[in-house]
């Protein structure tokens, strides 16, 4: 299992919140964010998950590569590197002994991406909750995911992965009958605020009252 940064984890936790970092970075990227939450939440047990590859930038981590990714690859590349996610999520699930349905997925960029397609790879849902920070999936969803609420936020003037992506996302699983939120956050590019944290913290609060 690859290094990843216990964040906080108390006696028979009561949810298991995953931080899942972007390409080229580390779970030390999302520590700011996890301890924030440690301190709102204090019965869940946080672990920043660290990707398995090195990533092609020549610093950080990645799920996969995106050297000549495009439209027609990306699928693909994830679909091969999914049962590496899922082994990662329920290696979590049964060290802190939270099952799926008290587990929140929060994802930045790429781990956004992960998070958000395994709704359509895998049968049985690896969270409750999903939050997309920056996210997309990788084509058209062609089902609603079971029992699993996904919320997008997005940063207006993101440059890396246009906000167009994760609205279009949230407007097809709606369709197909998903529990899906999208929230649009001006003047943000491809980063995470403390707008983006105030949303997080209410839809934590949802799911752990």
């Amino acid at each position: 299992m690859t290094k990843s940064i216990t964040l906080h984890l108390p006696d028979s936790p009561k949810r298991l919140i995953l931080l899942l970092h972007g390409v080229g970075a580390s779970p030390e990227s999302m520590a700011p964010l996890g301890e924030l939450l440690a301190r709102q939440f204090d019965r869940a047990a946080i672990i920043s998950v660290q990707a398995p590859d090195a990533s092609d930038f020549g610093q950080g981590f990645q799920w996969f590569s995106v050297q000549g990714v495009t439209e027609e690859n990306r699928f693909e590349r994830i679909h091969t590197v999914m049962p590496r996610f899922v082994e990662s999520v329920q290696y979590w699930q049964t060290q802190t002994k939270v099952p799926a349905d008290r587990t929140t997925l929060i994802g930045f960029s790429q781990g956004a991406i992960m998070a958000l397609s395994s709704t359509q790879m895998v049968d049985d849902p690896l969270a409750s909750c999903i939050i997309s920070l920056s996210g997309r999936l990788a084509n058209r969803p062609t089902k609603a995911p079971k029992n699993t609420r996904i919320h997008f936020l997005h940063g207006d003037q993101d440059p890396v992965i246009d906000s167009q992506f994760a609205q279009q996302a949230h407007a097809e699983l709606s369709k197909l009958g998903a529990d899906t939120t999208f929230d649009l956050i001006a003047n943000l590019v491809h980063t995470i605020n403390q707008t983006e944290v105030h949303f997080i913290i209410r839809y934590l609060q949802d799911e752990i009252r």
